[in-house]
């Protein structure tokens, strides 16, 4: 109960606090969590598999009404430390928990939309398509934050990606770590290379269908890509890259 307690006001400190404080505040306060709360009862967090359509084979209906669902509200870190408070004292920690969880993620939302506005408004002649802006925290927990925008003009397409990407985290670490090399078909053009964006260490790859794709590490779960297609050339991309203020976004993950 004072695990608890003691965290609940940790949130309502962290509230306080600076975009970039709070990014600080989240990772250092996600492992006090994670210990508190797997004292108090067991995850509740997984998520239901839905049904599939039915098979008309079988005889079963196939769906063709409804809506859809509407965009889920982010939720109110006040409310959700108020919740969580309240839960708390009356002994009930699972909804405690739950409340701290959505919490975090809510901190965590406001942080992404911080991003998303300091992005630039055009980058090499391509607007931003604030139509496709995207802020996700797939899980509750910093290292499942990844936040996207989308750059167009014709039939060029920048799309940025931003947070934690597992699949890019796994590609990177392998090539900077062994510093691996790799050609084409014709020997002569690399696939993948290392490179630099403003001093960071990066990693630039072609792909004759997908196209370029850029990916700079931040720190130690976070990075930074720029998915480019129909770029004439490399240093296109490179200059691409060069219109984003990477220290500015570095600083408001919480990255040292």
């Amino acid at each position: 109960m004072r695990v608890i307690k003691k965290i609940t006001i940790a949130i309502l400190a962290g509230c306080l606090l600076s975009v970039s404080a709070q990014a600080q505040f989240l990772k250092k306060l996600k492992e006090k969590v994670n210990n508190a709360v797997n004292k108090t009862g067991s995850n509740n967090s997984g998520q239901n598999n839905q049904p599939e359509a039915g098979n008309t084979s079988s005889g079963a209906p196939t769906n063709t009404k409804g809506g859809g669902l509407t965009n889920t509200t982010p939720p109110d870190v006040n409310q959700q430390i108020a919740d969580a408070k309240q839960a708390q004292a009356a002994g009930n920690y699972s909804d405690a928990r739950y409340s701290i969880q959505q919490a975090l993620m809510g901190v965590e939302l406001q942080i992404g939309r911080q991003i998303l506005q300091s992005l630039p408004a055009t980058v090499s002649g391509l607007r931003k398509d604030t139509m496709q802006n995207k802020v996700m925290s797939t899980q509750w927990g910093w290292s499942n934050l990844t936040i996207q925008s989308v750059y167009k003009k014709d039939d060029q397409q920048i799309t940025v990606n931003i947070g934690n990407m597992g699949f890019y985290s796994g590609f990177v670490n392998m090539y900077f770590n062994n510093a691996y090399v790799q050609t084409n078909s014709d020997g002569n053009k690399q696939d993948v290379k290392q490179t630099k964006v403003k001093g960071y260490k990066a990693l630039i790859k072609y792909d004759k269908s997908e196209g370029y794709t850029l990916l700079v590490p931040l720190g130690q779960t976070s990075l930074i890509g720029w998915e480019c297609v129909n770029f004439a050339s490399e240093q296109d991309v490179m200059n691409a890259a060069n219109a984003f203020d990477i220290d500015g976004i570095k600083k408001m993950l919480g990255e040292q």
